[in-house]
């Protein structure tokens, strides 16, 4: 029996490097799965084309081959797959390594299919941005749920990361808002209303965003002091 360890614990470094495909539907108008295009890293050229015709059965297109010593990112950016495959005895530390640039650059679901039940490999899987870790490797009959279970788990972290980084950076604009505020109380013996309805106009005249003119106001006295 396969033991599973899933994980969608991308990193928040990520945020802010937006790729492109990396939102996956699986299912088009009819409701019936679309073909999800995989990127395969396997150290086993003997093992890629019958791993490929398994896939196959299961409406999966390997879309591309690379081994573990290659360079995962750019084959990633370059064949632009759905879900991201590794097929591998034993994941060293450089692959984990590779697979948290991946996720930090081009995000994507990522399955790890191997035979290291370690807990440390485990962990570090997971920290590099692993969505599923399958032990006991690939088998025809589970790949499919494995992968689509993958992919939503990760769409769905995706999507709070984003909302996290919405927050801080409107907390961000809040922060130099109020720094701009205080200046021009500061400056120009305002109130708080006073100071924000300046602001607003100042954005309203020169059409950018009342956070944009706060930002300037707040580097210009920068300079001055």
């Amino acid at each position: 029996m396969a033991r599973s360890v899933r994980s969608d614990d991308d990193p928040l470094s990520a945020k802010g490097n937006e790729a492109e495909g990396n939102s996956v539907d699986m299912a088009d108008d009819t409701g019936a799965k679309r073909r999800l295009r995989v990127l395969l890293v396997d150290d086993s050229d003997d093992r890629r084309e019958s791993i490929a015709a398994s896939l196959a059965e299961v409406g999966c297109d390997a879309i591309g081959f690379v081994s573990s010593q290659e360079d995962v990112l750019l084959r990633v950016q370059q064949s632009n797959p759905d879900v991201v495959i590794i097929d591998l005895e034993a994941p060293g530390r450089d692959t984990l390594d590779s697979l948290q640039t991946v996720q930090s650059t081009a995000p994507r679901p990522i399955v790890m299919f191997t035979q290291d039940d370690d807990g440390a490999t485990i962990a570090r899987a997971t920290r590099a941005g692993v969505s599923a870790y399958v032990v006991d490797g690939l088998s025809t009959k589970r790949v499919r749920p494995i992968l689509d279970a993958a992919i939503e788990r990760f769409q769905q972290f995706r999507g709070l990361a984003d909302e996290l980084e919405k927050t801080r950076a409107q907390l961000e604009e809040r922060k130099v808002v109020d720094k701009a505020k205080s200046i021009l109380m500061k400056q120009r013996g305002m109130s708080e209303d006073e100071a924000y309805k300046a602001l607003r106009s100042l954005a309203m005249n020169s059409n950018k965003r009342i956070a944009d003119v706060a930002e300037g106001i707040v580097d210009a006295a920068r300079l001055l002091f």
